[in-house]
């Protein structure tokens, strides 16, 4: 060392020493980590598995406290030869890079000339870890050259390189290398190869540096190590170009985490969900909607809860970046269930013991008066069964009957068991009228599959629970438990379900499950709810924006998802079906015309006896003239309904239907698509005489009854 440089260490020493006793007490390593706070916190599964990065904090974007295990060599590297050579070597404070400075740069945390990776840090730790400031007071200068030598002797080298590179802030709001490893190279800190890791270290030296500066500081670390600088420049181009708005972490429970992140809470926090069901949740939706690609079908939401505790195991709120509207969260969101509500419906009928899973119901053309007409419901296919049981009504989803259990029930009492399971329904019973039972009401689809898993649960009730450790609420019985069995058993019953999706169908899985589909009215929304012995699944797919889907049904739209994932939560064995409760008796039933097979049936108690008088207050029923509709009915077109879809049936003896004069043709059943305005039908009969004729008006607006599908 020349005498120059002699004189100036010992200028610089008698001045650390003067500076001691302004300095303030040092942290600990363990504290600078403790008080590290992320801007994006990071949400666990039940097993401690990454599954979503939430950011909470938009002032500044930095990750979780990343060990220096999980560093890329290649980073360790770059950073070390581009900031301190010398770094495992001194204590703190390079006296032979400090002996070839000026002393105006010896302290300068502009140009870092001199200064070390443990005084850089001193320098963050000072300013409470935030950028440094652009100039220091002397006094200021020293200080942290103390506390540089403090850190020596009191940490690790490992963790001052550790708390530097998880504390040193890059380019613009990154601050940590994990952050900026995730936003400029879309990877973790552990998989930066040695360009990437040169530009980090460029950036370190020059965060605001035009992308050509960068490139060229990033060579000459590169050179440094005597590596190759081909493809620096478009590599660093890219990048920089890459780190406007971009999530970071894992992101496969984005709308989740919404409700559940507590912002002030830890960096990593666990969750109900779990990680490998809610990829396969996922995956599997994403997978379906491609398969619907060209049916004008883009949206859909799956949530699947655990039956006994409540907690969400999985919770996918869009198809991501297959959706126009990503950020709609489609389990929240309210949509028309349809045919979904059914079998609430007849458990209710059961549990009042107006019908039995043997009852035969009419399914033929019902009109039912509403303050604005007549509401005319009409069944998927449009054609009609004429008396099925309500086995069959409710397997198949027929709306007619479902519309005529509905009746029974009165006008308050469906709405307000739906009240009770959770639905919140927004109007009231008289507002949704007849068509409730067809799901005219908006629901959620986690209200929905909760109101199922009552099901799945005998007939008791508890709100979902979202957040891991929460508790549960004191659950509360709402539905009889034996009424409750006989509707699960026919939503298990493939039998049942024939007449309408065949004996191949994709609610069939390889042990029990209970499951329904349902589909809006003009086809915008599709579902598929169900449940296994563990747990209930509900699947939705449609458009965030309402637009109806072209020819997609529970079958073919949600049913797939809810299948496959059925079946995957069956891998380790199969479900076993619940236990026949208390109430429940089993009988033998034939039923009279053989309208259909005999067979085993369940009843509740009391009731096994009911088929016989439901047969014979039906048989022998005949048609005279025309019996629909009826002379002053009035009805009202539905403008959300396509007009195929509206057709008014006319109905009575076989003759010529004759409308304002008008013959349109010969038969009992004749379909017609209504027009606004009153009209005059007649009915002539084989001796070209009139049997009977009716007035009855068309209206071009009024009440909205909802077409249920299956």
């Amino acid at each position: 060392m020349t005498a120059g440089g002699k004189r100036r260490s010992a200028v610089l020493a008698v001045a650390l020493a003067l500076a001691t006793s302004a300095v303030s007490a040092l942290p600990s390593f363990a504290e600078v980590k403790a008080a590290h706070r992320p801007s994006d916190l990071t949400l666990l599964d039940r097993q401690g598995v990454a599954i979503q990065t939430t950011r909470v904090d938009s002032s500044v974007r930095r990750l979780a406290w990343l060990p220096i295990g999980e560093m890329s060599p290649a980073l360790l590297m770059a950073i070390v030869l581009s900031e301190d050579r010398r770094f495992w070597e001194h204590s703190g404070i390079d006296w032979a890079a400090a002996a070839t400075s000026a002393w105006a740069n010896l302290f300068n945390t502009r140009t870092r000339g001199a200064s070390t990776l443990t005084m850089q840090l001193a320098g963050l730790i000072e300013g409470g870890l935030a950028r440094p400031a652009a100039g220091r007071s002397v006094a200021q200068k020293l200080a942290q050259a103390v506390t540089a030598s403090r850190l020596e002797a009191s940490w690790k080298k490992s963790e001052i390189l550790e708390a530097y590179l998880n504390s040193v802030p890059f380019r613009g709001e990154i601050v940590g290398i994990d952050a900026l490893a995730q936003t400029l190279f879309a990877k973790h800190a552990s998989g930066l190869d040695s360009q990437e890791a040169a530009i980090a270290a460029a950036l370190v030296r020059s965060p605001n540096a035009k992308p050509a500066a960068v490139a060229e500081r990033a060579c000459g670390v590169l050179r440094l190590q005597h590596l190759e600088c081909a493809g620096v420049f478009g590599l660093t181009q890219a990048s920089l170009a890459r780190r406007g708005g971009v999530p970071l972490g894992e992101q496969l429970a984005p709308h989740f985490a919404r409700h559940v992140v507590d912002p002030l809470g830890p960096a990593a926090q666990k969750s109900t969900l779990d990680a490998s069901l809610q990829r396969f949740a996922t995956s599997t939706l994403r997978r379906q909607l491609a398969e619907l690609s060209g049916r004008n079908v883009e949206d859909g939401a799956v949530v699947v809860l655990d039956n006994a505790s409540g907690e969400v195991r999985a919770w996918v709120g869009s198809s991501g970046d297959l959706s126009g509207a990503a950020q709609v969260d489609g389990v929240l969101a309210r949509r028309q269930p349809g045919s979904t509500l059914k079998p609430f419906v007849y458990e209710l009928a059961f549990e009042k013991r107006l019908i039995t899973p043997a009852t035969l119901i009419d399914d033929s053309p019902a009109q039912i008066a509403t303050v604005a007409g007549l509401y005319l419901p009409q069944d998927y296919d449009h054609a009609w069964k004429g008396f099925v049981s309500a086995r069959t009504a409710l397997g198949a989803s027929l709306n007619v009957p479902a519309v005529r259990v509905s009746a029974m029930l009165g006008p308050d009492a469906l709405y307000e068991r739906l009240q009770s399971l959770g639905f919140a329904l927004p109007e009231s019973a008289g507002w949704y009228g007849a068509s409730l039972a067809l799901g005219s009401g908006d629901v959620t689809l986690l209200a929905l599959t909760n109101a199922y898993r009552t099901l799945a649960n005998g007939g008791v009730f508890a709100p979902p629970v979202l957040r891991a450790g929460g508790g549960a609420s004191r659950p509360v019985r709402i539905a009889d438990a034996a009424a409750v069995y006989l509707v699960t058993d026919i939503l298990a019953d493939n039998n049942a379900r024939v007449r309408t999706f065949g004996l191949a169908n994709l609610l069939q899985t390889r042990g029990f499950a209970a499951v329904k589909t349902g589909t809006s009215k003009d086809m915008r929304d599709n579902w598929c709810v169900g449940f296994t012995d563990r747990y209930t699944i509900g699947v939705w797919v449609g458009n965030a924006s309402g637009e109806a889907m072209h020819s997609v049904s529970g079958v073919s739209g949600a049913a797939p998802v809810w299948h496959a994932l059925a079946s995957a939560l069956q891998a380790g064995g199969p479900s076993k079906p619940p236990r026949t409760p208390a109430g429940v008796v089993r009988q033998s039933v034939a039923f009279d015309s053989r309208k259909e097979p005999a067979r085993d049936e369940f009843f509740l108690a009391g009731t096994e006896h009911a088929t016989q008088r439901a047969t014979a207050e039906v048989a022998g029923e005949q048609r005279f003239g025309i019996t629909s509709p009826r002379d002053g009915s009035i009805f009202a077109i539905d403008p959300d309904i396509p007009p195929l879809a509206q057709r008014i049936t006319f109905e009575g003896e076989r003759g010529l239907w004759v409308l304002d004069g008008k013959a349109l043709g010969t038969a009992e059943r004749w379909r017609w698509a209504p027009w606004p305005g009153r009209h005059r039908l007649t009915l002539v009969g084989r001796d070209r005489l009139p049997l009977q004729s009716v007035s009855f008006e068309v209206r071009g607006a009024g009440v909205k009854p909802g077409l249920a599908k299956r």
